[in-house]
């Protein structure tokens, strides 16, 4: 199979180098690449984290608020009306005359005032303010 010479139009041999003809160079048959690895376009997908999207909506609340209401005001609950588990709160309310709920407040109190904020956030689903 020939080519046909780009500057006269004549054919010519698959190897030949110049036209036999015109004398004009003939371009080499090699497959040319067409972009190298460096200059294609580098294309960049961000991804926001749904994590980050979802804790945005979370209330803020204060760690120390509720850590301290759970120690003083635990047997009735109100940590956990603070803290938005208003059907806990309700059954710490309901037990308030037992004294577990205040020996379970007291506990949470400290387990809230020494757990990191990491945790923190991440159990009771709120932002720190």
């Amino acid at each position: 199979m020939s080519k046909l010479c780009p500057q006269c139009g004549a054919p010519v041999n698959e190897t030949a180098v110049k036209c036999e003809y015109c004398g004009a160079s003939i371009p080499s048959s090699a497959p040319q690449q067409t972009q190298t690895a460096a200059s294609q376009p580098q294309v960049v997908v961000v991804q926001t984290n749904t994590a980050d999207q979802t804790r945005a909506n979370w209330p803020i609340k204060n760690k120390i608020t509720a850590g301290l209401l759970a120690i003083l005001l635990g047997g009735l609950g109100i940590h956990k009306f603070y803290l938005g588990q208003g059907g806990k709160g309700i059954l710490y309310l309901l037990f308030c005359w037992t004294y577990i709920p205040a020996i379970i407040g007291l506990i949470e109190g400290i387990t809230i005032l020494t757990s990191n904020d990491e945790n923190f956030q991440i159990k009771y689903k709120c932002r720190l303010g």
